[in-house]
């Protein structure tokens, strides 16, 4: 069988076409391959830390159900009811509110939180009991969280402009493989030196972080369990645990109850909206 020039000319154009997007598409993958290779722990630290932060964008807002369990060093247990409610804020650190609803002499107990970017973030403290709304000073975000395991720094999601970061290592952490950081404050009153951070390479899920004091003594660790996806995107754990190594003591979070696109406004945010809560 015979083919005209003008169809043996097309083949090869073709065929050079499909040869030449092999070539790019290997180029680029050698290209990111060196990138990668050459990046600083530092650099990629940072990276990491932003690939997570921005899965994690884009919620809108939700709400949870959250059972608070205190174990003291002997085993001693006590339950706190709460409920929490979090608006993503555009350019800026989300706002955050917990409440509580149980036992009776924490009721209406709430905790307000503007976290930002490049500043400090704003916490406020509303104690029902006293009618009056209480800023929480830098100062004092190292303070127990109702005499939780849980600091009021620990209650406010750490933006990744607040730390340096740096890889460390890739290990295994469970039946996943993890990538580990470490996290050091900008905050010269944070009550962190640092933070070592274990994150599943898969989804980049936290399951253990390990806190160390300002004199960087290993102070606390909080691990992640049972996590759940919603709207087929963001990751939650439904179990959250504190362990002080100092005290003994420990903190149980658990949540439930996920729901995302409720429609909360920016007025559920305020000094003002934290004496209605109920």
């Amino acid at each position: 069988m015979r083919y005209s020039r003008a169809f043996v000319q097309r083949c090869i154009e073709s065929t050079l076409l499909r040869v030449g997007w092999v070539v790019t598409a290997l180029w680029l993958t050698l290209t990111a391959t060196a990138l990668a290779q050459d990046e600083t722990p530092e650099e990629k630290g940072l990276r990491i830390a932003l690939e997570a932060s921005a899965r994690n964008e884009g919620f809108g807002d939700f709400t949870a159900g959250l059972t608070m369990v205190l174990k003291d060093r002997h085993g001693r247990e006590s339950v706190r009811q709460m409920r929490f409610k979090v608006l993503e804020v555009q350019d800026d650190g989300d706002k955050s509110l917990f409440v509580f609803d149980q036992p009776r002499d924490v009721q209406g107990t709430a905790l307000l939180t503007h976290a930002h970017i490049n500043a400090p973030d704003d916490q406020w403290l509303y104690l029902p009991a006293l009618q009056r709304v209480k800023r929480i000073s830098a100062s004092r975000r190292s303070g127990s969280f109702m005499g939780s395991e849980f600091s009021y720094e620990d209650m406010s999601a750490g933006e990744v402009k607040e730390y340096t970061h740096e890889y460390l290592r890739d290990e295994p952490c469970g039946d996943r493989m993890c990538t580990v950081t470490v996290q050091v404050p900008l905050d010269e009153k944070s009550g962190y030196s640092r933070k070592i951070v274990w994150l599943d390479k898969e989804e980049l899920r936290t399951w253990k972080m390990e806190l160390y004091d300002r004199r960087n003594s290993h102070l606390k660790t909080l691990t992640f369990a049972d996590y759940q996806q919603y709207l087929e995107k963001y990751w939650r754990a439904s179990e959250q645990t504190m362990v002080n190594h100092l005290t003994g003591a420990s903190t149980v979070l658990q949540w439930t109850d996920f729901q995302f696109g409720t429609g909360l406004a920016d007025s559920e945010f305020t000094q003002t909206a934290l004496r209605r809560t109920r």
